[in-house]
């Protein structure tokens, strides 16, 4: 079946459909993770968004029922080079094709994903629209653009519920979920935690009454500029508890604290984003999905600890009053070596 990604300056891009048949819109970005395909499926922090892998074969060792980031896939669409149909690894359950159409993902493959990217890269990331229905780009755009000025709250329609209890023996930790990936969660349970996740718009009050040790402000999608009630409570809690913030939760934590925010030109996501730890001097190659970044100048108190070696963007601090800390990328996302997963050491110790 023909398809086409239709870009909001008026570039297209044919293709082949894959997946489920239809039309979806949504930021288009790239992603340079060679594999990890189904975590950033699943990674709410993309939902909304339209993922383009830059790595040219997708789908090579299938899908499986342990790679999940979330409960399920978020994207809003995928754009491949070449999709494989017949996958080989031990623990493949499902083959890509059948993965897409049983989560209703509207995908096309057979574009230059390099030229895709370049455009991106020169332009910045904007809004596509990919079609089954329509090969006619004048319609297309004009399809585009109505669905842009929907204004959607992408943490509300991901965040869980009701709360979630993990049982553990060891220190209470609350998490604000704003979109958070299971890795986080298992990286906690394997700190023995005692574990609590509330939907992002809980409030101060219900935070509190779970008496945490700790409390977690995850990961999630879109521009934190646009989540002031979980910026306003987040501000109640600076000094209460010790914080962790991680990727989105750490501009929340920053914007509680009288920073800024801004958007990058294509953003951030991939796998291979050297970061820089200005408290040992060392640089650990981070996984990163994020499309906003903060100013460097955030408070009086705060200390900038990690920047982004490639672009010296703020990718942690501390702050010398309030038990806190704050980075940018995916400590647990382990894109290779595992050398960010201290992260998790600190904030316990951060509780004792």
């Amino acid at each position: 079946m023909k398809s086409v990604l239709v870009l909001e300056d008026g570039t297209y891009y044919p293709g082949e459909a894959f997946g489920q048949p239809g039309e979806t819109a949504g930021e288009v970005v790239f992603n340079t993770c060679m594999t990890g395909y189904q975590e950033v499926i699943t990674d709410p922090s993309y939902n909304g968004q339209i993922v383009t892998m830059t790595y040219p074969l997708i789908g090579n060792y299938g899908f499986n029922e342990y790679d999940n980031e979330s409960y399920k896939p978020h994207i809003q669409g995928l754009v491949v080079k070449e999709l494989c149909q017949w996958p080989n690894n031990w623990r493949c359950s499902t083959k890509p094709e059948d993965y897409f159409i049983k989560n209703n993902i509207i995908g096309i493959k057979g574009i230059d994903t390099r030229a895709l990217t370049q455009h991106i890269r020169k332009f910045g990331s904007m809004y596509g629209i990919i079609s089954t229905q329509c090969g006619n780009v004048d319609m297309l755009l004009e399809r585009l653009n109505a669905k842009k000025a929907v204004k959607r709250n992408l943490v509300m329609e991901i965040t869980t519920k009701v709360p979630i209890h993990k049982p553990g023996p060891g220190k209470k930790v609350v998490v604000l979920d704003l979109g958070i990936k299971y890795n986080i969660i298992r990286y906690l349970e394997s700190k023995n935690c005692d574990i609590y996740v509330l939907p992002a718009f809980s409030s101060y009050d219900e935070i509190m009454s779970y008496e945490p040790d700790g409390i977690l402000i995850s990961n999630g999608p879109g521009d934190p500029k646009d989540l002031l009630e979980v910026k306003a409570t987040v501000q109640k809690l600076l000094g209460k508890k010790p914080i962790l913030g991680i990727c989105l939760g750490h501009q929340i934590l920053g914007l509680a604290l009288g920073g800024n925010t801004y958007k990058l030109k294509f953003g951030h996501h991939g796998g291979n984003h050297p970061v820089k730890d200005y408290s040992t001097g060392r640089c650990y190659i981070t996984s990163q999905n994020h499309n906003y970044a903060l100013e460097d100048s955030i408070s009086d108190g705060a200390m900038i600890t990690h920047v982004n070696i490639n672009d010296g963007t703020v990718e942690g601090f501390k702050h010398k009053d309030i038990p806190l800390i704050s980075v940018q990328y995916h400590p647990e996302a382990a894109p290779g070596p595992q050398d960010s997963v201290y992260i998790f050491d600190d904030f316990i110790n951060l509780m004792r």
